[in-house]
């Protein structure tokens, strides 16, 4: 692809690089930036900077926040003692979506997946664990994927706090054998949250 334009060719290789965009769509993107009001797009831009420099993670469930503790953990009316156990920040938007939820999170920020080199000690479990032993945790809610993966990872945290007085429960499998949480509908996702059952019963299915 040739371009007239050394300033335009790097945009478009810079935007080609976000996930799904292509250069002939990121190429789109930013001919329809170059005839937006200049204010619009350097709106987009200060957004995008202040975004990436300034964006904080909760301090106790890792989730994005603008602040040291995120609004779900700071918020009163929260049950602290229910924990749901996550990969990413999606997971929680698309339970938040559902309105069936009113404990905290506590985002992993992955799955244990040795293919892709990624172990237990590269992901959020130990400062999980130390909930569990300090007594914060009275309920464990398994939300990963259900995928190898994931559950690969639900066991391992499993193991690591099956001697502690916690309870551990797992999404109901209203959400498909290998499907991303992310991408389930609000209702189908509402009810597994609902209708979750014991972990160790998960075991035996």
């Amino acid at each position: 692809m040739e371009f007239s334009s050394k300033l335009l060719e790097r945009a478009v290789n810079e935007m080609s690089q976000l996930p799904g965009i292509g250069k002939r769509t990121a190429l789109r993107l930013v001919l329809h930036m170059l005839r937006q009001p200049k204010e619009q797009t350097i709106g987009l831009a200060e957004a995008l900077k202040t975004m990436r420099v300034e964006v904080k993670f909760c301090k106790s469930c890792n989730n994005i926040s603008d602040v040291a503790l995120c609004e779900i953990c700071s918020n009163p009316s929260r049950n602290e003692g229910v924990i749901c156990v996550v990969e990413d920040v999606r997971d929680v938007m698309a339970i938040e979506n559902t309105s069936s939820y009113k404990g905290l999170y506590h985002v992993l920020g992955g799955k244990i997946s040795p293919m892709d080199g990624i172990g237990p000690h590269d992901l959020n479990i130990e400062s999980l664990v130390a909930k569990v032993k300090e007594g914060k945790a009275k309920e464990l809610i398994f939300a990963l994927s259900s995928t190898m993966e994931g559950d690969t990872t639900n066991f391992y945290i499993y193991k690591q706090i099956q001697d502690y007085d916690v309870f551990t429960s797992t999404i109901a499998r209203g959400i498909s054998v290998g499907d991303e949480l992310e991408y389930a509908d609000e209702i189908t996702l509402g009810r597994s949250i609902v209708n979750r059952i014991p972990f160790e019963s998960s075991l035996k299915l």
